[in-house]
């Protein structure tokens, strides 16, 4: 009988083992989402901000801790603003990172700093990346779609279709600085697909994706550049089953953004880090779906759990509530 338990509990071991899991943690308007593949290996897409008694690293290694993980193995930096960047000194005081991913030297941009990531890394192995590279996670296959104002030009396999959605749009005037030289990348897991295209705004997101859709459809997407404009509908191609918003109580989520992505047909739900204080009752999801209600708040995160035929789960640890999206 002790054999047989033992059986099931290893068998059961192993089963959650074959797993995705991907946290999207509170940095209160920033990012810093941790992706952990089956293998026990890791890529964390940026740091959130410096100090606050090192809070946003401290919620990294909160998470890293629920997912098994020790250690970093790829940190990939979208780009150079204090609310992506501003973390890496604080992380390093709490997780090593084996190796640092970035988009090359950063633009004219006030906003940005690339000096205290430099330094902080070190000496560490570093890497620029492009759009076509592949970040080298076991179990998944990730790869650069958009980084220094290019993208990819050969479609993923899912992606090349042309794209409807296109239709009357036109690049903007006037788009500078470190958001459009973000980086982005799609994570690949057997069937099931997750995009995060870091804080690349509209002229970005129509080269990627007009007049063929190159990144194919996805069942997850984290909203590019937190919600805090509204992307243009030719995003609507890649049809996420899922949208996740990165935003904070008075930053991202606006409601126009916020009501683009609702609207978008096909969409089963939209969750959010925060509820967004400038969209009251109708510019947010049902209070089930948000992560954190209150303007000061416990920093809780939204996880998503997914597996190789496609489905997955999001749990959202403020309410214990989850929910499945069955294999497609």
């Amino acid at each position: 009988m002790r054999a047989l338990i033992f059986f099931l509990l290893f068998a059961a071991a192993a089963q959650a083992a074959k797993n995705l899991e991907i946290f999207f943690i509170d940095t209160e308007g920033g990012q810093a989402t941790l992706v952990a593949s089956p293998s026990g290996q890791a890529i964390l897409i940026d740091t959130g901000y410096t100090g606050f008694g090192g809070r946003d690293a401290n919620r990294i290694a909160e998470a890293a801790k629920l997912a098994h993980v020790k250690r970093i193995n790829v940190l990939f930096l979208t780009h150079y603003h204090a609310d992506h960047a501003g973390g890496v000194k604080n992380l390093l005081e709490v997780l090593p990172v084996e190796s640092f991913y970035d988009h090359g030297p950063k633009v004219t941009d006030e906003k940005a700093n690339s000096q205290d990531y430099d330094k902080a890394r070190g000496n560490s192995p570093h890497f620029v990346y492009k759009p076509g590279d592949k970040i080298p996670i076991k179990d998944l296959d990730i790869t650069v779609v958009v980084a220094a104002q290019k993208h990819i030009e050969t479609p993923l396999h899912s992606g090349g279709q042309p794209n409807p959605f296109c239709a009357g749009l036109a690049p903007k005037d006037g788009e500078a600085g470190e958001n459009p030289q973000s980086g982005g990348l799609v994570v690949e897991f057997g069937k099931f697909r997750f995009a995060d295209l870091g804080d690349i705004i509209w002229n970005e997101e129509l080269a990627l994706l007009c007049p063929e859709n190159r990144v194919g459809k996805l069942d997850l997407l984290l909203t590019p550049h937190h919600g805090t404009h509204v992307s243009p509908k030719s995003d609507y191609a890649m049809a996420p089953r899922v949208v996740i918003m990165n935003n904070g109580p008075k930053k991202g989520g606006n409601p126009e953004a916020y009501q683009m992505w609702e609207g978008m047909k096909g969409l089963e739900d939209l969750w959010e880090l925060h509820f967004a204080l400038a969209g009251g009752k109708d510019g947010n999801s049902a209070d089930t779906f948000i992560a954190n209600i209150d303007e000061k708040c416990e920093g809780k995160y939204l996880k998503v759990t997914a597996h190789e035929d496609g489905s997955f789960i999001v749990y959202n640890s403020r309410n214990k509530y989850t929910k499945t999206y069955g294999a497609k």
